[in-house]
Protein backbone atom coordinates (compact mmCIF):
# COMPACT_ATOMS: atom_id res chain seq x y z
CA UNK A 1 0.00 0.00 0.00
CA UNK A 2 1.39 3.37 -0.95
CA UNK A 3 1.72 6.13 1.64
CA UNK A 4 1.71 9.89 1.26
CA UNK A 5 4.57 11.85 2.79
CA UNK A 6 2.06 14.39 4.09
CA UNK A 7 0.84 13.59 7.58
CA UNK A 8 0.04 14.74 11.10
CA UNK A 9 -0.01 12.98 14.44
CA UNK A 10 -0.49 14.22 18.00
CA UNK A 11 -0.44 12.59 21.40
CA UNK A 12 -1.03 14.18 24.84
CA UNK A 13 0.35 12.68 28.06
CA UNK A 14 -1.01 13.92 31.40
CA UNK A 15 1.41 13.40 34.30
CA UNK A 16 0.78 14.37 37.97
CA UNK A 17 2.51 17.74 37.67
CA UNK A 18 2.84 18.38 33.94
CA UNK A 19 1.14 17.89 30.59
CA UNK A 20 3.31 16.75 27.67
CA UNK A 21 2.11 17.29 24.10
CA UNK A 22 3.85 15.56 21.20
CA UNK A 23 3.26 16.62 17.61
CA UNK A 24 4.55 15.24 14.32
CA UNK A 25 4.06 16.95 10.96
CA UNK A 26 5.51 15.78 7.65
CA UNK A 27 5.74 17.00 4.06
CA UNK A 28 7.35 15.56 0.95
CA UNK A 29 11.13 15.46 0.60
CA UNK A 30 13.65 13.35 -1.32
CA UNK A 31 15.20 12.13 1.94
CA UNK A 32 14.39 12.08 5.65
CA UNK A 33 14.85 15.51 7.21
CA UNK A 34 13.88 15.69 10.89
CA UNK A 35 13.60 18.98 12.75
CA UNK A 36 13.22 18.33 16.50
CA UNK A 37 12.09 20.85 19.11
CA UNK A 38 12.02 19.94 22.80
CA UNK A 39 13.07 21.23 26.25
CA UNK A 40 16.78 21.01 26.94
CA UNK A 41 16.36 18.35 29.65
CA UNK A 42 15.16 15.87 26.98
CA UNK A 43 17.96 16.56 24.48
CA UNK A 44 19.87 13.50 25.71
CA UNK A 45 17.07 11.37 24.25
CA UNK A 46 16.95 13.13 20.88
CA UNK A 47 18.92 10.42 19.04
CA UNK A 48 16.50 7.72 20.24
CA UNK A 49 13.56 9.85 19.06
CA UNK A 50 15.15 10.36 15.64
CA UNK A 51 15.75 6.61 15.26
CA UNK A 52 12.09 5.85 16.05
CA UNK A 53 10.93 8.44 13.52
CA UNK A 54 13.32 7.17 10.83
CA UNK A 55 12.20 3.56 11.35
CA UNK A 56 8.53 4.30 10.67
CA UNK A 57 8.43 7.41 8.47
CA UNK A 58 11.46 6.62 6.24
CA UNK A 59 11.26 9.78 4.08
CA UNK A 60 9.90 13.30 4.26
CA UNK A 61 10.49 16.64 5.92
CA UNK A 62 9.38 15.93 9.50
CA UNK A 63 8.80 18.46 12.30
CA UNK A 64 8.84 16.86 15.77
CA UNK A 65 7.74 18.93 18.75
CA UNK A 66 7.63 18.03 22.44
CA UNK A 67 5.91 20.67 24.61
CA UNK A 68 5.82 20.63 28.41
CA UNK A 69 3.16 22.51 30.40
CA UNK A 70 3.59 22.61 34.17
CA UNK A 71 0.24 21.90 35.85
CA UNK A 72 1.39 21.24 39.44
CA UNK A 73 2.93 23.44 42.11
CA UNK A 74 6.48 22.32 41.46
CA UNK A 75 8.47 24.23 38.87
CA UNK A 76 12.03 23.88 37.64
CA UNK A 77 12.46 27.66 37.35
CA UNK A 78 13.56 29.57 40.47
CA UNK A 79 14.05 33.31 41.10
CA UNK A 80 17.61 34.10 42.17
CA UNK A 81 16.76 36.50 45.02
CA UNK A 82 20.33 37.64 45.67
CA UNK A 83 20.90 38.56 42.03
CA UNK A 84 17.52 40.36 41.73
CA UNK A 85 18.13 42.37 44.90
CA UNK A 86 21.55 43.43 43.64
CA UNK A 87 20.02 44.50 40.28
CA UNK A 88 17.41 46.61 42.10
CA UNK A 89 20.10 48.23 44.28
CA UNK A 90 22.12 49.18 41.19
CA UNK A 91 19.03 50.50 39.41
CA UNK A 92 18.21 52.70 42.42
CA UNK A 93 21.71 54.15 42.20
CA UNK A 94 21.11 54.99 38.54
CA UNK A 95 17.50 56.21 38.90
CA UNK A 96 17.12 58.10 42.17
CA UNK A 97 13.63 57.79 43.61
CA UNK A 98 12.40 55.39 40.90
CA UNK A 99 9.35 53.13 41.23
CA UNK A 100 10.45 49.92 42.95
CA UNK A 101 7.79 47.85 41.13
CA UNK A 102 9.07 48.99 37.75
CA UNK A 103 12.65 48.26 38.81
CA UNK A 104 11.59 44.76 39.83
CA UNK A 105 10.06 44.19 36.37
CA UNK A 106 13.33 45.31 34.79
CA UNK A 107 15.51 43.28 37.15
CA UNK A 108 13.61 40.03 36.59
CA UNK A 109 14.38 40.24 32.86
CA UNK A 110 18.13 40.68 33.34
CA UNK A 111 20.63 37.77 33.03
CA UNK A 112 20.71 35.15 35.81
CA UNK A 113 17.63 36.59 37.54
CA UNK A 114 15.82 33.31 36.90
CA UNK A 115 17.59 29.97 36.99
CA UNK A 116 16.38 26.59 35.72
CA UNK A 117 17.13 23.43 37.59
CA UNK A 118 18.21 20.66 35.25
CA UNK A 119 17.01 17.48 36.88
CA UNK A 120 17.95 14.07 35.52
CA UNK A 121 15.23 12.43 33.43
CA UNK A 122 13.01 10.17 35.46
CA UNK A 123 13.16 6.84 33.60
CA UNK A 124 9.63 5.84 34.60
CA UNK A 125 8.36 9.16 33.27
CA UNK A 126 10.46 8.79 30.12
CA UNK A 127 8.98 5.34 29.40
CA UNK A 128 5.52 6.94 29.43
CA UNK A 129 6.77 9.66 27.07
CA UNK A 130 8.16 6.99 24.71
CA UNK A 131 4.71 5.37 24.54
CA UNK A 132 3.19 8.77 23.75
CA UNK A 133 5.77 9.29 20.98
CA UNK A 134 4.98 5.85 19.56
CA UNK A 135 1.28 6.76 19.64
CA UNK A 136 1.94 10.00 17.72
CA UNK A 137 4.02 8.09 15.17
CA UNK A 138 1.24 5.50 14.73
CA UNK A 139 -1.26 8.32 14.13
CA UNK A 140 0.87 10.03 11.49
CA UNK A 141 1.44 6.68 9.75
CA UNK A 142 -2.34 6.13 9.67
CA UNK A 143 -2.79 9.64 8.28
CA UNK A 144 -0.19 8.89 5.57
CA UNK A 145 -1.91 5.62 4.68
CA UNK A 146 -5.28 7.36 4.35
CA UNK A 147 -3.74 10.00 2.09
CA UNK A 148 -2.01 7.22 0.14
CA UNK A 149 -5.33 5.48 -0.48
CA UNK A 150 -6.67 8.68 -2.06
CA UNK A 151 -3.55 9.00 -4.21
CA UNK A 152 -3.87 5.37 -5.28
CA UNK A 153 -7.40 5.98 -6.56
CA UNK A 154 -6.17 8.99 -8.53
CA UNK A 155 -3.24 7.05 -10.04
CA UNK A 156 -5.46 4.12 -10.98
CA UNK A 157 -7.93 6.44 -12.69
CA UNK A 158 -5.20 8.19 -14.69
CA UNK A 159 -3.53 4.93 -15.72
CA UNK A 160 -6.94 3.71 -16.93
CA UNK A 161 -7.18 6.89 -19.00
CA UNK A 162 -3.72 6.25 -20.48
CA UNK A 163 -4.73 2.69 -21.32
CA UNK A 164 -7.85 3.98 -23.05
CA UNK A 165 -5.83 6.51 -25.05
CA UNK A 166 -3.34 3.80 -25.99
CA UNK A 167 -6.20 1.66 -27.34
CA UNK A 168 -7.28 4.64 -29.45
CA UNK A 169 -3.73 4.93 -30.77
CA UNK A 170 -3.68 1.22 -31.65
CA UNK A 171 -7.05 1.49 -33.40
CA UNK A 172 -5.92 4.57 -35.31
CA UNK A 173 -2.52 3.21 -36.36
CA UNK A 174 -3.56 1.33 -39.56
CA UNK A 175 -5.40 4.42 -40.78
CA UNK A 176 -2.29 6.50 -40.05
CA UNK A 177 -0.03 4.16 -42.06
CA UNK A 178 -2.43 4.23 -44.99
CA UNK A 179 -2.40 8.01 -44.80
CA UNK A 180 1.40 8.07 -44.92
CA UNK A 181 1.40 5.69 -47.93
CA UNK A 182 -1.21 7.79 -49.73
CA UNK A 183 0.78 11.00 -49.22
CA UNK A 184 3.94 9.41 -50.57
CA UNK A 185 2.18 7.99 -53.63
CA UNK A 186 0.55 11.36 -54.29
CA UNK A 187 3.93 13.07 -53.98
CA UNK A 188 5.43 10.76 -56.59
CA UNK A 189 2.41 11.20 -58.89
CA UNK A 190 2.69 15.00 -58.63
CA UNK A 191 6.23 15.02 -60.05
CA UNK A 192 4.86 13.21 -63.14
CA UNK A 193 7.90 11.03 -63.54
CA UNK A 194 7.99 7.31 -64.20
CA UNK A 195 9.59 5.34 -61.37
CA UNK A 196 10.70 1.77 -60.89
CA UNK A 197 7.74 0.20 -59.09
CA UNK A 198 9.88 -2.36 -57.25
CA UNK A 199 12.35 0.28 -56.08
CA UNK A 200 9.53 2.60 -55.09
CA UNK A 201 7.88 -0.16 -53.04
CA UNK A 202 11.19 -0.86 -51.27
CA UNK A 203 11.67 2.80 -50.46
CA UNK A 204 8.07 3.04 -49.34
CA UNK A 205 8.47 0.11 -46.98
CA UNK A 206 11.69 1.60 -45.58
CA UNK A 207 10.04 4.98 -45.07
CA UNK A 208 6.96 3.52 -43.40
CA UNK A 209 9.14 1.39 -41.09
CA UNK A 210 10.70 4.60 -39.79
CA UNK A 211 7.22 5.59 -38.59
CA UNK A 212 6.35 2.18 -37.18
CA UNK A 213 5.36 2.38 -33.49
CA UNK A 214 4.63 -1.30 -32.82
CA UNK A 215 7.46 -1.68 -30.28
CA UNK A 216 6.52 1.56 -28.53
CA UNK A 217 2.89 0.44 -28.17
CA UNK A 218 3.93 -2.88 -26.67
CA UNK A 219 6.43 -1.31 -24.26
CA UNK A 220 3.98 1.37 -23.18
CA UNK A 221 1.34 -1.26 -22.46
CA UNK A 222 3.90 -3.21 -20.37
CA UNK A 223 4.94 -0.10 -18.44
CA UNK A 224 1.34 0.79 -17.61
CA UNK A 225 0.72 -2.75 -16.38
CA UNK A 226 3.94 -2.66 -14.30
CA UNK A 227 2.92 0.67 -12.76
CA UNK A 228 -0.37 -0.80 -11.50
CA UNK A 229 1.41 -3.92 -10.25
CA UNK A 230 3.88 -1.80 -8.26
CA UNK A 231 1.04 0.42 -7.03
CA UNK A 232 -0.73 -2.65 -5.59
CA UNK A 233 2.38 -4.10 -3.93
CA UNK A 234 2.73 -4.28 -0.14
CA UNK A 235 5.49 -1.66 -0.05
CA UNK A 236 5.21 2.05 -0.71
CA UNK A 237 7.91 2.88 -3.25
CA UNK A 238 7.41 6.33 -4.73
CA UNK A 239 10.89 6.36 -6.27
CA UNK A 240 10.22 3.15 -8.19
CA UNK A 241 6.90 4.50 -9.45
CA UNK A 242 8.77 7.63 -10.50
CA UNK A 243 11.21 5.58 -12.58
CA UNK A 244 8.34 3.70 -14.25
CA UNK A 245 6.62 7.00 -15.08
CA UNK A 246 9.83 8.17 -16.76
CA UNK A 247 9.77 5.08 -18.99
CA UNK A 248 6.09 5.69 -19.76
CA UNK A 249 6.96 9.24 -20.78
CA UNK A 250 9.79 8.03 -23.02
CA UNK A 251 7.45 5.76 -25.00
CA UNK A 252 4.75 8.44 -25.27
CA UNK A 253 7.31 10.94 -26.60
CA UNK A 254 8.59 8.45 -29.18
CA UNK A 255 5.05 7.72 -30.38
CA UNK A 256 4.51 11.46 -30.73
CA UNK A 257 7.69 12.02 -32.71
CA UNK A 258 7.00 9.09 -35.04
CA UNK A 259 3.26 9.55 -35.52
CA UNK A 260 3.39 12.22 -38.28
CA UNK A 261 -0.40 12.24 -38.04
CA UNK A 262 -2.40 15.07 -36.45
CA UNK A 263 -5.23 12.98 -34.88
CA UNK A 264 -2.68 10.70 -33.20
CA UNK A 265 -0.60 13.64 -32.00
CA UNK A 266 -3.70 14.99 -30.26
CA UNK A 267 -3.97 11.70 -28.38
CA UNK A 268 -0.30 11.96 -27.47
CA UNK A 269 -0.86 15.44 -26.02
CA UNK A 270 -3.68 14.06 -23.85
CA UNK A 271 -1.40 11.23 -22.70
CA UNK A 272 1.33 13.70 -21.76
CA UNK A 273 -1.14 15.76 -19.77
CA UNK A 274 -2.27 12.74 -17.75
CA UNK A 275 1.32 11.65 -17.16
CA UNK A 276 2.35 15.09 -15.89
CA UNK A 277 -0.43 14.96 -13.32
CA UNK A 278 0.80 11.52 -12.23
CA UNK A 279 4.37 12.81 -11.87
CA UNK A 280 3.24 15.77 -9.77
CA UNK A 281 1.40 13.48 -7.36
CA UNK A 282 4.30 11.00 -7.22
CA UNK A 283 6.46 13.68 -5.59
CA UNK A 284 4.34 13.18 -2.47
CA UNK A 285 4.50 9.35 -2.39
CA UNK A 286 6.76 7.68 0.16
Amino acid sequence: MIQSMTGYGKSVLQLPNKKISIELKSLNSKNLDVNARMPSMYRAKELDIRKAIAKHLVRGKVDFSLFVEITGEDTSSKINKTVVQEYIKQLKDVVDGGDTTEMLKMAIRLPDAVTTERDDINEEEWNLIVKAIDDAIAKIVTYREDEGAILKQDFTSRIDTLNSLLKDVITMDPERIEGVRARLEKGVADIKEKVDENRFEQELIYYIEKFDITEEKVRLDNHLEYFIKTLNSDDSNGKKLGFISQEIGREINTIGSKSNYAPMQKLVVQMKDELEKIKEQLLNVL
